[in-house]
C-alpha cells in the first residue's frame, strides 16, 4: 500500500516540474522587434523652396492735373481698360479758354506796337530803345499765350498708357488743387511678382540667376516666372530681401493683389540625400547618428551610421554620410541600439478565431 502511494507522489512531481523544465526551450525562441524601414532614394538635382508671393503691375501711378480748378468730368470706374490717350478726367475749361483768349489779344497788341516801333526808329534815332522794349513785351505776350494753351490742355487729363483703374480717388465736380491725384492707374503691360526672400536661405541660394522660379496661381496653374530686379538692402524688420519677378504669359483673370505661391528650384550644391527627421538620432557624443540595416540572414542587425545634416527643409533633412539604396530605420530609431538584431516591419495582421 505504502508503494502504491510513493509511485502516486512521483507521478503528481513529474506532471508539476516538467512545464517549468519547457520554459528555457521557450526563451531561445526570442521574438525580434520589428522596425519600421526606407530605402534612400538618389539625391535629388536640384532643391525647392516655397514662399508667399503678390501679384502687382509692372508700374502703379497715381494721376492728377497740372493745373487746378473744378472738375466737372471723371469717365471711367474702377475696373474699367482704358486706352494710352483716353481722356480720363476733365476741369472746368471756361477759365482756361478765356485766359486764350486774353493772352492771344496780348499778344496782337503787343506784335502791333512792336511793328510801329521798328518803323519809327528806322526814321528816329532816339527810338531804338523803345522799339527794343516793345519787341520784348511781343515775345513775353507769346510766351503767356503758350503758357494758357499748355493750362488748357493740362485741364485734360488723359492716360499716359494702356491700363486699368484702380481708384477713384477724388470725386467729380470737386475743386481740385494742382498735383492732387485723382485717379490710381495699374500699367497692365506687364504683371510682376513681389516676395520676401529670407537672408539665411539668400546665403544658401546663392546666385539667383541659376534660380528657376514658377508660380502657382488660383487653380492650380503652374506658370514660369524671370527674376526682374533684387533689392539688396534688407527690410528693418525680418532680415529679408526683395525680389521682383515677372510673368512672360500671365494666365487670363489675373490682377494685380492676387497670392501665388512662388517655387524656387535651385541646383543642388551637394550630393546628400534625404531622410526624415525622425531618422535621426544623437550617439554618446551627441553626433547625429542613423541606424542602418545590414543583413543577416533573414535577419538584419543595426549599424549606428554617422552623418552630416546640410539642410533642413522641415520635416526632412538633407545629410551626407549614406549611399543612395541604404535601409534606415526611421519610426523608434531611439528605442534600438547599434548592433541590435531586428526584423523589418512589414503591417499587421489579424487572425479570426
Amino acid at each position: 500500500m505504502k508503494s502504491r502511494h510513493v509511485s502516486y507522489v512521483a507521478a503528481t512531481l513529474a506532471a508539476i516540474w516538467l512545464p517549468f523544465t519547457a520554459i528555457p526551450a521557450l526563451a531561445q525562441a526570442e521574438v525580434l522587434p520589428a522596425v519600421r524601414t526606407i530605402v534612400l532614394d538618389a539625391p535629388p538635382d536640384q532643391v525647392t523652396r516655397q514662399f508667399f508671393g503678390q501679384v502687382r503691375a509692372r508700374e502703379t501711378v497715381d494721376l492728377s492735373f497740372d493745373v487746378g480748378g473744378t472738375m466737372i468730368r471723371l469717365i471711367p470706374e474702377e475696373g474699367t481698360a482704358v486706352q494710352a490717350g483716353e481722356t480720363l478726367a476733365e476741369l472746368d475749361l471756361d477759365p482756361f479758354n478765356r485766359a486764350v483768349e486774353r493772352a492771344t489779344l496780348s499778344l496782337d497788341m503787343a506784335t502791333r506796337e512792336a511793328e510801329r516801333t521798328e518803323t519809327l526808329a528806322t526814321r528816329q534815332a532816339g527810338a531804338t530803345a523803345r522799339a527794343e522794349d516793345a519787341i520784348t513785351a511781343r515775345e513775353m505776350a507769346s510766351l503767356e499765350l503758350r503758357e494758357t494753351r499748355a493750362a488748357l490742355d493740362d485741364a485734360t487729363l488723359r492716360a499716359p498708357f494702356d491700363g486699368m483703374v484702380a481708384m477713384r480717388m477724388t470725386p467729380a465736380f470737386s475743386a481740385v488743387s494742382p498735383g492732387q491725384p485723382v485717379l490710381r492707374l495699374h500699367d497692365l503691360s506687364e504683371l510682376r511678382v513681389d516676395f520676401a526672400l529670407p537672408e539665411r536661405i539668400f546665403q544658401q541660394i546663392g546666385q539667383l540667376d541659376d534660380v528657376r522660379f514658377d508660380a502657382l496661381v488660383a487653380g492650380g496653374q503652374q506658370v514660369s516666372l524671370r527674376l526682374v530686379a533684387f533689392q539688396p538692402d534688407t527690410a528693418q524688420v525680418g532680415q529679408s530681401y526683395r525680389v521682383t519677378l515677372a510673368f512672360d504669359d500671365p494666365p487670363s483673370g489675373l490682377l494685380p493683389g492676387a497670392s501665388v505661391t512662388i517655387t524656387a528650384a535651385v541646383p543642388a550644391a551637394l550630393q546628400a540625400v534625404a531622410v526624415p527627421a525622425t531618422a535621426l538620432v544623437a550617439d554618446a557624443a551627441r553626433d547625429a547618428v542613423v541606424m542602418v540595416l545590414d543583413a543577416d540572414g533573414d535577419d538584419f542587425i543595426l549599424r549606428a551610421q554617422p552623418v552630416t545634416v546640410v539642410a533642413d527643409s522641415g520635416a526632412g533633412l538633407a545629410v551626407m554620410g549614406l549611399d543612395p539604396g541604404t535601409e534606415v530605420v526611421v519610426a523608434g530609431a531611439h528605442l534600438v541600439r547599434d548592433g541590435q538584431r531586428v526584423r523589418r516591419f512589414t503591417g499587421l495582421t489579424m487572425t479570426e478565431e
